[in-house]
């Protein structure tokens, strides 16, 4: 059973592990922690959001934060999402973010729930979609990583 707790710095190096290329590091953190690799200290500033770890029984399998775009609590943002690639395709990844909706819809109140994702990341994209979360206004962000330019949709999931 997957359960998720407030991330330790301890967690960051397994973390960290599971990004063995440039490809998906970019693809998990947009470039905003710096370029690949990134070290555990460059990796603390996901602190000041609201960091937290999955595990089960086997340990560590998930990480991402939440935080509030703005002032409000009305709107909560997934962010940094990563799962062990170990345990890809095995309902994990849907697990954890059900358990970060709960938290983010009923002990925040957040009306909404929103997220970025590349539309180079179709199997993140598509376990978005299967948690319920849907395409926003059809306007991308475009970024320039690894000399190509990458679409970010936006995904949104309100409080029903």
């Amino acid at each position: 059973m997957i359960r998720i707790r407030p991330y330790k710095a301890s967690d960051a190096d397994t973390i960290l592990s599971w990004c063995q290329e440039e490809k998906s590091f970019y693809q998990w953190t947009a470039g905003i922690l710096g370029n690949y690799p990134i070290t555990q200290k460059e990796f603390c500033f996901g602190e000041s959001l609201m960091p937290f770890t999955a595990f089960d029984e086997t340990g560590i399998v998930g990480f991402f934060t939440l935080r509030n775009p703005d002032e409000s609590l009305d709107e909560l943002r997934f962010g940094f999402v990563i799962l062990n690639p170990y345990k890809r395709g095995k309902g994990y990844g849907k697990a954890m973010l059900r358990l970060g909706l709960k938290f983010a819809f009923e002990i925040y109140g957040a009306k909404k729930v929103s997220l970025g994702v590349f539309e180079n990341n179709l199997p993140a994209y598509y376990c978005y979609k299967s948690v319920g979360f849907r395409d926003a206004v059809p306007d991308t962000t475009k970024y320039c990583i690894l000399d190509e330019e990458w679409k970010c949709k936006e995904l949104i999931m309100e409080n029903s």
